[in-house]
Order: structure tokens, then C-alpha cells, then sequence
């Protein structure tokens, strides 16, 4: 209600305006444009008016205040300048009309463009859904597969853990059963041979007046038991030297390396400290079991001449180092294999493993092969692997 009577009183003021500007442009006699039209116009424009209601206010202002008291005459010359004062009134509202139309077109494209981006940014989101929708799958299966992949993992190092376990229990058994097999053959075999030999020497004293070929028999028959106890007493140490328990592990080595020279003709050069042989029984049998299948492995492929065998302290390890310059070889391509001196090589590792220590090899051209192998000194300690 107050903004209808508002506007009625804003067009009230603005048709007296009109008429009493027009009323005195009538009475004057200039032909200079009159710009007070075209500002009635633009306030016109300004408060909504279009051309018809501008019109219906020049009309009755000229109707009332020009040609009701004039002559035939003046009213034709009154109504020419009136038109011509209507026609610069009206100026401003028209450009407000084009303006309008321009903006009306301008806002009509707009509309359209908006409408095709809506149409664009719509087909967007139906993609952009479906793609969400496919990388959720994606990540869901992800998901499910990573599961799998864990359990398959932990399952592998499952079997792994007891692959290991066998693998050292079966080394067990096997030194256990050397052990047993060595006492055997030294306790029982041997002692029987030498009684025969001893037997045949009181038959050989015996026998002196008697004929030269019984005693020659009987010499022969005592060096072929002697050769026999001597193959008895190497087998007995191969398989597991009294020494090592009688006396420890550097006088077994020592024994080791003497038979190993003469065998072999490769010479060995032993340096060992003495904390050696604090360790327990199970870690010095490794560190035997090491270096008498490494200095094996010198003898059928590395071709060399001379090795190195160094044990020394190392904080809380004993470090055992065998090295040779003989030929050198692909560690990890030999590890993948499946041959013998594979199966040694992770045999060497899952003693040292064992008993908590840790086992590397090193091989490269013109550097030949060092194999490392480093046990606890106390019991509890685990090194970590290099």
C-alpha cells in the first residue's frame, strides 16, 4: 500500500512539472532545443514511466493549458512546438528502452549459455559419478587384494619360519648323528682293529722260527690294519673330531688344516684368538663346520693357493673370516640356483642363523671370495643382519 502511493505521487509531481514546463516553452518563442525536456524525460524514465504514459501527460498538459483558450490558428503552431518538446522528452526513455532490450537480449544469451554449462557441468557430474563410482570398485578390490597379499605374506614367512626350523632341527640331528656314528667307529671299530693288530704281533713273535711267508703275511696283514685304523680315525674326525670336544676349537682346526695341507697342497695360514674358545659347544661346532666346508669349497672351485683363516673378537661376536684370491663367482645368482654348493652355501648360513649369528659372502673378479661368518659371544645376543 505505501509503495503504490509513493508512486503515485512521484508521477502526480512529475505531470505538474511537465505541464508547467511546458507551459512556459509554449509562450516563448526560441527554436533552441529544450533540454529541460529531455531531463523530465530521464526522470521519467528513472521513476518506470514508458512513452504511453509520458504521452497521456503531454496530452493533457497541452490539452488543459494550450488549447482549450487559444484560436484555431495558434493552436497548429502550439501543437508543432509541443510535438517537438514531447519528441526530446521522450529521448531519454527510449534509450532506456533499447538499453533495455540490449540487456533483455544480452541476459536472454546469458541464459542460454548458462544453460548449455549447466547441461555441460551436469554430464560432467554423470561422469565424474560414474568415475568415482569405478575407483571405489577399484580401491574396494584394492583393498581385498592387499588382504590377500598380507595373508599370502604372512602365510609365506609362516612357511619360511618353519622351513627354518627344520632345516636347523635336521642340522641337529645330522651333528647328533655324526657324533654318535664318530663315537662308534673310535670306540668300537677302531679299539677292535687294534686288537687284531695286536694279536697279530704276539702271532709274529711266535712265528719267528717258522717260515719266512708266514711272517711276510703277517707284516702285511698289520699294515693293512693300520691303514685301516688310520682311514677309521679321518673318517671319525671328518664326521666329528674328538679333538674339538676333547680339547677345544683351535686345536681342532689346527688338525683340520694340517690333514687339509697335505691333501691338498693349498696352504692355510690360521690366525685365531685365544676368546674363541669361550664360546659354547653348539657355536664352536659351527665355526668348525664353517671353515671345514668353505676350505672345501676353495679346494674343488676356487683353484687357489693359498687361504686366509682369521678369527678375531668383535665387541660381543667372534668374526670368522676365510678368504681366498682364487676364481670368484655371482653370489646371488648362485644362492637362486639348486646345486650341491648351494645347498652348502644356505646350510653354512642356517648354522650361523642358529645359533644367532649372522653369515655374508663376498666374491668379485681378481678379489676372490671371502666368506664372513659372526656368533654371539653370550647367550641372549642376536646381531643384526648386515
Amino acid at each position: 500500500m505505501t509503495i503504490t502511493s509513493n508512486k503515485e505521487r512521484r508521477a502526480a509531481g512529475l505531470a505538474r512539472r511537465y505541464r508547467s514546463v511546458l507551459r512556459q516553452y509554449l509562450k516563448e518563442t526560441t527554436r533552441a532545443q529544450p533540454a529541460v525536456a529531455r531531463e523530465l524525460g530521464l526522470r521519467a524514465a528513472r521513476q518506470g514511466m514508458d512513452v504511453l504514459a509520458l504521452a497521456a501527460i503531454h496530452e493533457a498538459a497541452l490539452i488543459d493549458e494550450a488549447l482549450a483558450t487559444q484560436p484555431a490558428g495558434v493552436r497548429q503552431r502550439l501543437v508543432r512546438r509541443a510535438a517537438a518538446f514531447f519528441a526530446e522528452a521522450i529521448v531519454p526513455i527510449e534509450a532506456t528502452h533499447r538499453a533495455a532490450l540490449v540487456n533483455n537480449a544480452r541476459l536472454i544469451r546469458l541464459k542460454r549459455e548458462l544453460a548449455q554449462h549447466t547441461r555441460k557441468i551436469a554430464t560432467s557430474h554423470r561422469k565424474l559419478t560414474a568415475e568415482i563410482a569405478r575407483r571405489t570398485a577399484v580401491e574396494q578390490n584394492l583393498r581385498k587384494s592387499k588382504r590377500q597379499s598380507d595373508l599370502l605374506l604372512r602365510q609365506s614367512r609362516q612357511l619360511q619360519d618353519d622351513l627354518r626350523r627344520l632345516s636347523r632341527r635336521v642340522l641337529s640331528t645330522q651333528e647328533e648323528e655324526r657324533k654318535r656314528i664318530s663315537r662308534e667307529l673310535h670306540d668300537i671299530i677302531a679299539q677292535t682293529l687294534t686288537s687284531i693288530n695286536l694279536h697279530l704281533a704276539t702271532l709274529k713273535s711266535e712265528a719267528t722260527q717258522h717260515a719266512g711267508g708266514l711272517k711276510r703275511n703277517i707284516t702285511r696283514t698289520q699294515k693293512l690294519v693300520e691303514r685301516s685304523v688310520d682311514k677309521v680315525h679321518r673318517f671319525a674326525r671328518e664326521l666329528r673330531p674328538a679333538v674339538l670336544d676333547d680339547l677345544g676349537l683351535i686345536p681342532a682346526l689346527r688338525s683340520f688344516m694340517e690333514s687339509f695341507v697335505k691333501d691338498t697342497g693349498i696352504r692355510v695360514n690360521l690366525k685365531v684368538c685365544a676368546k674363541v674358545e669361550e664360546l659354547n659347544n653348539d657355536r664352536r661346532t659351527v665355526l668348525y663346520r664353517i671353515a671345514q666346508e668353505a676350505l672345501t669349497n676353495v679346494m674343488r672351485h676356487a683353484h687357489a693357493e693359498k687361504v686366509t683363516v682369521h678369527i678375531r673378537e668383535l665387541s660381543d661376536v667372534i668374526c670368522m673370516q676365510i678368504h681366498d684370491a682364487g676364481r670368484s663367482f655371482n653370489v646371488e645368482r648362485l644362492m637362486r640356483s639348486r646345486t650341491n654348493r648351494c645347498m652348502g652355501l644356505l646350510g653354512m648360513r642356517e648354522r650361523v642363523e642358529m645359533v644367532g649369528g649372522s653369515f655374508t659372502i663376498t666374491s668379485a673378479p681378481g678379489k676372490g671370495t671371502t666368506v664372513t661368518a659372526r656368533v654371539p659371544i653370550r647367550n641372549g645376543y642376536r646381531e643384526t643382519r648386515q
